[in-house]
C-alpha cells in the first residue's frame, strides 16, 4: 500500500495546489477507480509521474510555433508543421514517421460573388477579411474564402433564402409555393453539416448555393464580436468542405483503398464519378456581403424562426435579389503529409492503442486544430518522461498528427485504410480535435468507453479546483449557458444509460469516423469549448487565442493530460476496460424511441419489432455479466481480452449501411441529412425517415442479427 498512499498525497497536493505550478504538483487517479488493473496502486502511481509532465508554457510555445504562418493542407507551410511534429515526437523518444498520400482536393482560383440586380445597389464579394489591430490578417499566404470540393461553375440567377437548408426547410418552401429550381439558395451556417446543405439543394434542383454566417447564429447577437469579443466580426468567413461524407470519407478517388503515392491512376475512380463530390458550385460570404442580398429579397415574410440578426425582416424570395457566382478552381492531385509515432509495446504489440489530432487548418487554425495539436505534443512530452525513467507500455502506443482533415478527413482515413489489419486488433482510438476554445470540459465516445472517459477525468486536476470530472458533473447539472460555440462537437446523447455526466455520440466531422464507423475500433473524442465565433477565419489565429480562448494554456495543460492518461491507462490495462452493459442499455433505449416512430408512421401494427428486442435484452444480459467477470478477472486474461476486443467488430454490416457500403457501424453513422450529429441504428431510422416500411423492417432484420451475433460473442467467454 506503499504507493498508493504517495499517489495518493500527490493527488492530493496538485488539487489543492496552484494550478499555475503543474511540474511541482503531480497527480494521480482516485483510489479504487481502475477498471482493468489487478494492483490499481502502481498504475496510480505511473499516472501521478506522467501527469506531472504538461506544461502549459510549452504548450504555448508549440501553439506559437503551429500558427505562425497559415498552413493549409499540401502546402510548403503544412510540410513545416509535420517537420515540427514530428522533431517533438522524436525528442520525445518515439518512433517518428512522415507518410505521404496523393489526394484529389482543390485550392481557390478565381472565386466571386456580384449582386446584379436590383439596380443601383453593389456587392462584390467575398470581402477580403478584416478588423482593427489583428497582427495576422494581413498575410498574402491567407487563402481567399472558398469551399473546399465545390466544383467550378458559372452560374447568375434569383436568390432564394432557404433559412439552415436542412430538408424541412426546403419543404417549408415548397409548401409556400417557392421553387429553388435553377436559383441561387442562399443559406445559414448551422444545424447541419455545410456539405449537406450542398446536398439537399442539389437534391431540389437548386443551380448554386452561397452559406453565410448569420451573427444571431455566430456574431453580435451572441456577444461582443472580434476583436472586442470572441464572436465573428462583419467580414469573417467560415470557410470548409462541402464533399459529401456522408457517403464515405477520404480521399474521394480512393473509396476503401489506401491513395499511397504509388497507388495506379487506373485503380483510382474519376473524381467527376466519385459519390463524395458536390455537382453544383457553392461558396462561403461573411454576414457583411450576404447583408445587401438579404436586404433586398421580397416574395413572403420568412417564417419567423427564420429571421435572423441583420436589422430588416428577411424575406425568402425569390428575386429581385440576383447573383453571378464566379467559382474557378484549381484541383489536382496533392500531397498530405501524415506524422506517426509509435512506442512498441512490451507484452502486446500487436495492440495498438491509437491517439490523433488533425494538423492541417483552412488559415491560422489556433483553436481548430492546433490547440489540439499543442495538448497532444505535451501529452507525447509525458508519455517521453515515462519512457525515461524505465517504464514501458504494455500495448502499443501510436500517435497520428493527421494532415487533410478539412477536406474530407482525408489523412486519418487513407491510413486507417492502409492499417486495417493491424487496426483490426486495436482496442482504442482517441481524438482531440478542436482542444480548448474555452473552459467547459465535454466529451464523445462509444458507449463501452464513457464510464472509461469519466474515470479518466476523475483523475485530472481542473485549473477551476477539483477534479476535471468535478467540473465537467457541475456544468452538466447546472443551467445551460448561453455562450457556447456554435461549433458544438459534444451534443446531448441519444439515450442515457446511467445518471452521470452525459458524454455524447459520435457522428462524423472529425477524425475518429474512419476508426470507429468503418473498422469498428471503439473511439472518443475530447474537447474543452467556449464563446468561439472565429471557426475556420483568418481570425482563429494566435492573438485571438491569447485574449479569449486560454490565456494562461491552464486547459492545454488539462486536455494534455486527459489525452494522454487515456493512452497510459489503456496501454497498461490488465483487461480491457469496456462496459457493454451500458452499451447495451442505450440500444435498448433507442429501440424504444424506435418503435415509437414506427408506430406514428404506420400504425400499431407497422413493424415487428420482437426479433431485435429481444436480441438487444440478450446483449444487454451479456453485457452484464461481462461486465462482473472484468472486476474478477482470471489469472490468464487473454481470452477475456480477445472476447472484449471482438464485440465491437460483431456490431459491424459485413455488407455496410443501405446506399453507403463504406460505413459499417450498425450502431452509429454520421446522418445523411445531418452529416455530423450521429444517427443512431442508422439503418432502421434512416428508413424510418424515408418512411420506407419495407426498407425498415429489412433493417431490423440486420440489426437483430448484429444484436444477436454481439450476445453470443460475449456469451462465448465462459
Amino acid at each position: 500500500m506503499k504507493s498508493l498512499s504517495l499517489a495518493t498525497l500527490l493527488f492530493a497536493l496538485i488539487i489543492s495546489g496552484s494550478a499555475r505550478t503543474p511540474t511541482k504538483n503531480p497527480s494521480t487517479s482516485a483510489p479504487g477507480g481502475l477498471l482493468g488493473f489487478r494492483d490499481p496502486a502502481a498504475e496510480s502511481a505511473i499516472e501521478a509521474r506522467y501527469l506531472a509532465v504538461p506544461d502549459p508554457k510549452l504548450a504555448e510555445q508549440h501553439l506559437r510555433t503551429l500558427t505562425q504562418a497559415p498552413h493549409m493542407a499540401g502546402t510548403i507551410e503544412d510540410k513545416a508543421t509535420a517537420d515540427y511534429v514530428a522533431q517533438k515526437f522524436r525528442e520525445a523518444g518515439l518512433d517518428a514517421e512522415i507518410l505521404e498520400y496523393k489526394v484529389w482536393m482543390n485550392y481557390p482560383s478565381e472565386i466571386s460573388v456580384d449582386l446584379t440586380a436590383p439596380a443601383g445597389v453593389e456587392m462584390h464579394g467575398p470581402t477580403r477579411e478584416h478588423v482593427d489591430g489583428d497582427p495576422f490578417q494581413d498575410d498574402p499566404r491567407v487563402v481567399m474564402p472558398f469551399a473546399g470540393m465545390s466544383p467550378s461553375g458559372d452560374v447568375e440567377g434569383d436568390v432564394v433564402y432557404a433559412n439552415y437548408g436542412t430538408p424541412d426547410d426546403f419543404d417549408k418552401l415548397e409548401k409556400m409555393k417557392i421553387d429553388v429550381r435553377e436559383k441561387i439558395v442562399l443559406v445559414r451556417y448551422g444545424q447541419n453539416f455545410r456539405g449537406v446543405k450542398a446536398f439537399v439543394a442539389q437534391e431540389r434542383g437548386a443551380s448554386g448555393v452561397i452559406i453565410y454566417s448569420d451573427p444571431a447564429d455566430d456574431g453580435w447577437r451572441r456577444g461582443d464580436k472580434y476583436p472586442e469579443g470572441p464572436w465573428r466580426p462583419d467580414t469573417g468567413v467560415q470557410r470548409g468542405s462541402i464533399g459529401y461524407m456522408f457517403e464515405f470519407p477520404g480521399d474521394p478517388t480512393t473509396p476503401g483503398m489506401a491513395s499511397v503515392p504509388s497507388l495506379p491512376s487506373a485503380e483510382r475512380i474519376a473524381p467527376k464519378t466519385s459519390a463524395q463530390v458536390p455537382k453544383i458550385p457553392v461558396t462561403p460570404l461573411s454576414y457583411h456581403d450576404a447583408w445587401p442580398i438579404l436586404q433586398h429579397l421580397d416574395g413572403a415574410d420568412s417564417p419567423r424562426e427564420w429571421q435572423g440578426s441583420l436589422p430588416f425582416t428577411y424575406h425568402v424570395g425569390p428575386g429581385p435579389s440576383r447573383v453571378k457566382m464566379h467559382l474557378k478552381q484549381d484541383y489536382e492531385f496533392r500531397t498530405l503529409w501524415d506524422v506517426i509515432g509509435k512506442v512498441q509495446g512490451s507484452e502486446l504489440p500487436d495492440q495498438w492503442v491509437v491517439a490523433g489530432n488533425h494538423r492541417d487548418a483552412w488559415v491560422y487554425g489556433a483553436v481548430d486544430p492546433n490547440s489540439g495539436t499543442a495538448a497532444m505534443l505535451e501529452a507525447v512530452h509525458g508519455i517521453g518522461e515515462l519512457l525515461r525513467s524505465g517504464w514501458k507500455p504494455k500495448r502499443t502506443l501510436v500517435f497520428g498528427s493527421w494532415d487533410g482533415e478539412e477536406e474530407g478527413l482525408m489523412g486519418s482515413t487513407e491510413w486507417v485504410e492502409q492499417n486495417e489489419a493491424e487496426l483490426r486488433k486495436s482496442p482504442a482510438y482517441f481524438n482531440m480535435d478542436v482542444a480548448v476554445s474555452g473552459q467547459k470540459f465535454g466529451a464523445s465516445a462509444v458507449p463501452c468507453l464513457k464510464q472509461f472517459v469519466r474515470d479518466v477525468t476523475k483523475a485530472v486536476p481542473s485549473p477551476k479546483g477539483g477534479t476535471v470530472y468535478d467540473s465537467w458533473e457541475k456544468a452538466a447539472h447546472g443551467p445551460a449557458s448561453s455562450s457556447e460555440a456554435s461549433v458544438e462537437n459534444h451534443r446531448t446523447p441519444a439515450a442515457q444509460a446511467k445518471t452521470d455526466v452525459p458524454v455524447g455520440d459520435l457522428g462524423s466531422g472529425s477524425d475518429y469516423t474512419a476508426f470507429l464507423q468503418h473498422l469498428g475500433v471503439p473511439s472518443t473524442d475530447i474537447s474543452s469549448s467556449g464563446s468561439y465565433g472565429v471557426y475556420h477565419s483568418v481570425f482563429d489565429n494566435f492573438a485571438w487565442f491569447k485574449r479569449f480562448g486560454d490565456p494562461d494554456f491552464l486547459y492545454e495543460q488539462q486536455m494534455a493530460r486527459v489525452f494522454g492518461l487515456q493512452m497510459v491507462r489503456m496501454a497498461n490495462a490488465d483487461v480491457i476496460p469496456y462496459d457493454y452493459e451500458e452499451y447495451a442499455k442505450e440500444i435498448n433505449s433507442y429501440l424504444d424511441a424506435a418503435e415509437k416512430r414506427a408506430h406514428d408512421k404506420f400504425g400499431e401494427k407497422g413493424l415487428d419489432f420482437a426479433p431485435v428486442n429481444a436480441a438487444a435484452h440478450h446483449f444487454e444480459t451479456a453485457g452484464a455479466k461481462m461486465l462482473s467477470r472484468e472486476k474478477n478477472p482470471p489469472h490468464d486474461v487473454s481470452r477475456l481480452n480477445q472476447v472484449l476486443l471482438d464485440t465491437e467488430r460483431a456490431l459491424l454490416v459485413p455488407q455496410g449501411l443501405p446506399h453507403r457500403s463504406w460505413y459499417h457501424h450498425a450502431i452509429y453513422a454520421p446522418g445523411e441529412y445531418t452529416g455530423y450529429a450521429a444517427v443512431v441504428i442508422p439503418g432502421v431510422n434512416e428508413a424510418l425517415d424515408k418512411g420506407d416500411k419495407e426498407r425498415a423492417q429489412q433493417q431490423l432484420a440486420v440489426l437483430a442479427a448484429v444484436l444477436e451475433h454481439v450476445a453470443k460473442t460475449l456469451d462465448g467467454y465462459r
